[in-house]
């Protein structure tokens, strides 16, 4: 692959990612300011679940109609919907509204980072070239711990400029608002990357299509692929949702949801969203658990950065099979120090910290991977929905089953049940989930028809 082109597609596979920082920032801005909103309203512990998680009922509503709508439109042009809900949800928050209002725009913003998780993969699964698309789909899950890490700073920073009741008041408000500049410069960079070349085929717009293709791979590899994209399209071009209920689509569709959902069921947003907690409850005070919290944060970053180096070497399936593993060893030791009481000095935290850096370099980042790579082309949109809708629901019930199932049985119990699921998520990875590694969307599409 020449050059330019690899300049070109790192181009729009980096602003693509900005979709992923926004997703990492937005979802993990109200951990810094519940309390404040707590206070300010005199929350009780119901409502303070659902202003928590009230955005995840946006993202299950972003990530059911954006795989149709960018069918219909365009992955470019939805994902600008997302950056312009992204502004929204920021700029009405800031200003000084009712509680309801909070929701309303927070739902909002919740549109925004489901249209993102499931667009912004697809689109660079689309115009990446097949021996390094791995690697440019894992930048934008890097763009999300980039996103969660850079929010972490941003809310300490502003809860530190004043007083309490300042944030009380409305500092809580600056840390929501924050998140206007970020979707500005998403909304800027997205004006200068091209459609993806598959809609552009499926439309019919083939020299446009071939034009994005020859910038990425040269002008005869291009003429290739784009013969490779037309020949597929040809085989089947139903794009309704029944037409991902046929006997062989029904199959890839089953993989893309199970693994969808065991990346979230095997504790990842227990982890992520009540870290400060989790190490509390071991005995840890507030501010050393906070710190500890921003190193979860680190981790999960550095080993996002290891996932992004070996997909295309190590392959998806070995990275996924590692990783599960590594995640059972890790919550069962989790469990034994509650379970023993031995939660004091370091086995926690050092287990806690291992088991997000096995998630970090597989089911992180190569769930997306994997979800934007199996589907055929004319029905990628609508089935990369339908993962993605099923990813969020895992998630929303993870973060509010969590603390019922730590105050039900004690963190002990719970840690296991996450190991359970990760015994689960390595045996059906195994069995189920096929290599994608160096090959091109259409050769992965021509295995799947080959095997009904």
């Amino acid at each position: 692959m020449h050059k330019q082109g690899l300049q070109y597609v790192y181009k729009c596979t980096y602003v693509a990612a900005v979709g992923g920082l926004l997703f990492g920032y937005d979802t993990a801005v109200v951990a810094g300011a519940i309390g404040f909103i707590e206070q300010k309203y005199g929350l009780s512990p119901a409502m303070v679940g659902w202003v928590a998680s009230c955005a995840l009922v946006g993202c299950v509503i972003g990530a059911m109609f954006a795989g149709s709508l960018s069918d219909k439109i365009g992955r470019k042009k939805v994902l600008m919907i997302s950056a312009f809900a992204f502004a929204i949800s920021s700029l009405g928050i800031m200003l000084p509204f009712g509680l309801n209002a909070f929701i309303a725009f927070r739902l909002i913003g919740g549109i925004g980072i489901g249209i993102a998780s499931m667009l912004s993969p697809l689109y660079i699964s689309e115009i990446a070239p097949a021996n390094i698309r791995g690697r440019l789909i894992s930048i934008y899950q890097m763009g999300i711990v980039l996103g969660i890490l850079l929010i972490y700073f941003v809310n300490a920073w502003i809860a530190g400029l004043h007083n309490d009741a300042w944030n009380i008041e409305s500092g809580w408000r600056w840390m929501f608002g924050s998140g206007l500049l970020p979707s500005i410069l998403f909304i800027v960079l997205l004006l200068n990357v091209p459609e993806s070349p598959r809609w552009l085929a499926q439309q019919n717009r083939l020299g446009e299509a071939e034009a994005i293709l020859a910038k990425v791979n040269g002008t005869e590899k291009a003429k290739e692929e784009l013969a490779s994209i037309k020949a597929a399209m040809k085989e089947d071009t139903a794009t309704s949702f029944g037409a991902l209920l046929k006997p062989g689509l029904r199959y890839v569709l089953m993989i893309g949801i199970f693994l969808a959902i065991l990346s979230q069921v095997t504790g990842i947003n227990a982890i992520m969203y009540y870290a400060p907690e989790i190490f509390k409850s071991s005995g840890d005070g507030s501010s050393s658990a906070l710190m500890q919290t921003v190193l979860v944060g680190v981790i999960n970053t550095l080993f996002t950065i290891v996932a992004i180096r070996y997909v295309d070497k190590w392959g998806r399936k070995t990275l996924l099979l590692i990783g599960a593993a590594g995640m059972t060893i890790c919550l069962g030791l989790v469990g034994a120090a509650f379970h023993f009481g031995i939660t004091q000095g370091s086995m926690v935290l050092v287990s806690i910290l291992a088991y997000i850096a096995f998630f970090a370099i597989s089911l992180g980042p190569l769930t997306f991977v994997v979800v934007a790579e199996i589907f055929p082309t004319h029905v990628r949109g609508r089935a990369m929905s339908v993962a993605i809708f099923f990813l969020w629901a895992a998630v929303f019930v993870v973060s509010q089953t969590f603390p019922m199932l730590k105050s039900a049985f004690g963190p002990a119990p719970t840690f296991w049940i996450y190991m359970v699921m990760s015994i689960i998520a390595f045996f059906f990875v195994w069995r189920m989930v096929p290599e994608t590694k160096e090959k091109s969307l259409e050769e992965i599409e021509q295995f799947w028809k080959n095997k009904q």
